[in-house]
């Protein structure tokens, strides 16, 4: 993938995505909520199904201090201490 962004100089830059497991089977998924509306239903329901239909072992969900920012680090070091997989949510 490569971003461009319009209001500087043209540089591009590579991203490198996370490796993804094969699959869900046992796994430990981080679900992230960013407080808008309804992001932290759709995000159970997505872990709801995570569970009953590709046999993920156990879901937790964390909270972010608020939309416009980024996990704040607490998340992110517990997400990466006690979770395989993460799936991030946006809500409205």
């Amino acid at each position: 993938m490569e971003l461009l962004d319009p209001t500087t100089e043209t540089v591009a830059q590579s991203i490198a995505y996370a490796a993804r497991p094969d699959s869900l089977e046992g796994k430990r998924v981080a679900l992230i909520e960013n407080t808008k509306f309804n992001s932290d239903r759709i995000l159970d329901k997505i872990g709801q199904i995570l569970k009953e239909e590709y046999g993920v072992r156990d879901v937790q969900m964390f909270r972010k201090k608020n939309a416009s920012v980024p996990a704040h680090e607490e998340i992110v070091t517990e997400v990466k201490k006690s979770c395989d997989v993460m799936v991030a949510g946006i809500g409205d």
